[in-house]
């Protein structure tokens, strides 16, 4: 039986649904029965429990041969470190006392730094804490940039008529949709073809800048002359509050930004055929955001 922490969520849901389709027996971990509910449908049994409790989780993972292990996002926890180290400590307390044998973890490019990454540095402390645990093979997946991210841009252009940011606008990004995650984690789990403590990266169908991310939206929404302006920190957290982060966790996705910028949060793998995963950036603007923003123009 495989356990998925986080299952209602981008690459949970898909890590779930992908092993159901093979006829895996799944447990679906998550906080909300209602969001659960379409998995259990699906054939999962639905498993509520909060991620910071050691109790509910090695009573999840208990008789499960392999579970996914990730740090459900808090955008508005006012200590977001404080939240992680909750998480990883659970995450690693139930493996140990479960005993578990394999685990799929899902971290970032940058989890190899200890510091100024961000919320980086809680996975960077995951990584560390799952690994500690003797007797568990587990494989960090160390993700590129969510395609996710570019989703908030929505509103920016209707807003401001550009795209804007943080990041610099010729920094290649490793770019990376949250399917593609899904769908490599359970592969990966169908496998179980890992030993030790492995770790590999992740890094999207090819590295995109801010400048070409602006061309492909503004090809799509029927704007080509949209361009993307990188935006001060001191203009940036007022706006990333007003969406509902903490001011801590806002502070923190711009010492990530400062980090990426200047190099010292990169990918350490070699694009390759491994790493390099299907979907392009072109192809989730057309499915993706694409309809959130025509949507988002009806209602207004």
């Amino acid at each position: 039986m495989y356990v998925v922490i986080g299952a209602t969520g981008h690459t949970g849901r898909v890590v779930a649904e992908k092993l159901l389709a093979k006829g895996e027996e799944v447990r679906a971990v998550g906080r909300d029965a209602k969001r659960l509910e379409p998995l259990k449908q699906k054939g999962a049994e639905a498993f509520l429990a909060d991620v910071t409790d050691t109790g509910a989780l090695t009573k999840a993972f208990s008789g499960a041969k392999a579970v996914y292990a990730m740090v459900p996002p808090n955008m508005s926890a006012p200590d977001v470190r404080s939240y992680q180290e909750r998480v990883n400590d659970a995450l690693a307390a139930a493996i140990e006392k479960s005993g578990v044998q394999y685990a799929v973890v899902l971290t970032s490019i940058g989890a190899d730094k200890p510091d100024k990454t961000g919320p980086v540095v809680g996975l960077h402390n995951l990584e560390k804490k799952i690994g500690a645990v003797a007797g568990v093979n587990a494989l960090n997946l160390r993700a590129g940039y969510f395609m996710e991210n570019i989703l908030p841009q929505v509103g920016v252009i209707q807003a401001f008529g550009n795209v804007g940011g943080p990041l610099r606008a010729d920094l290649p990004l490793a770019m990376i949709a949250t399917r593609d995650i899904g769908a490599f984690a359970a592969e990966a789990l169908l496998k179980l073809d890992f030993q030790g403590k492995r770790t590999r990266e992740l890094l999207g169908a090819r590295d995109v800048t801010y400048a070409e991310v602006a061309k492909i939206i503004g090809a799509a929404i029927g704007k080509p002359s949209l361009s993307y302006m990188q935006l001060p920190a001191a203009q940036l957290k007022p706006a990333l509050t007003q969406m509902g982060m903490s001011s801590n966790m806002a502070d923190l996705l711009l010492e990530m930004s400062e980090s990426l910028n200047s190099g010292y949060m990169k990918p350490l793998e070699p694009r390759s055929p491994q790493n390099t995963t299907p979907t392009t950036l072109e192809t989730f603007v057309a499915e993706y955001f694409v309809p959130a923003f025509r949507g988002k123009a009806a209602r207004a």
